[in-house]
């Protein structure tokens, strides 16, 4: 079941993202987001833009979000979708439900255009935002460093 986002689900939200962070490059930060970050984060971005969570008896399998793309206020139509699906739990449809719902709510919205920011390589990321109608546009070599490798990342763009 899809519903919004509640801070109650910040230690949930946590234990999904931080493996991402501690094990693989898919993101780019590099510490652990403690429970009183994520609290903060959920506070600040579900107070502007969806945020939602995928829940299966009781335990959150998955979350999303949109988020702004940039600061300028040119750029206000423009969002940036994050997905994450907890470790065991891909290739079950969540992440494909996920940012559909997002792409509605974009939609209901008014919004213009969606923004993914993908590590290359990422298949999984990469095969899930192109079935949904988002078309790369462009690539940064070698833009970030992380577990001892330059990476390179991909934009998406889905225009609404």
């Amino acid at each position: 079941m899809i519903r919004p986002v509640s801070v109650a689900d910040a230690a949930a939200i946590a234990a999904i993202y931080n493996p991402y962070i501690e094990q693989t490059v898919i993101s780019f930060e590099e510490m652990p987001v403690s429970l009183n970050d994520m609290e903060a984060r959920i506070r600040a971005i579900g107070a502007e833009y969806p945020y939602l969570v995928w829940e299966e008896n009781n335990e959150v399998l998955g979350y999303a979000y949109l988020n702004k793309w940039k600061e300028r206020l040119a750029y206000r139509f423009a969002v940036e979708d994050s997905v994450y699906i907890k470790k065991g739990h891909e290739r079950k449809g969540i992440g494909e439900a996920l940012l559909t719902r997002l792409i509605d709510e974009a939609h209901r919205r008014s919004l213009h255009a969606m923004v993914a920011v993908i590590t290359i390589p990422n298949e999984r990321s990469v095969g899930l935002h192109e079935k949904l109608g988002f078309r790369k546009i462009g690539q940064l070599d070698e833009i970030g460093f992380k577990l001892g490798n330059w990476l390179d990342v991909g934009y998406w763009e889905l225009l609404l």
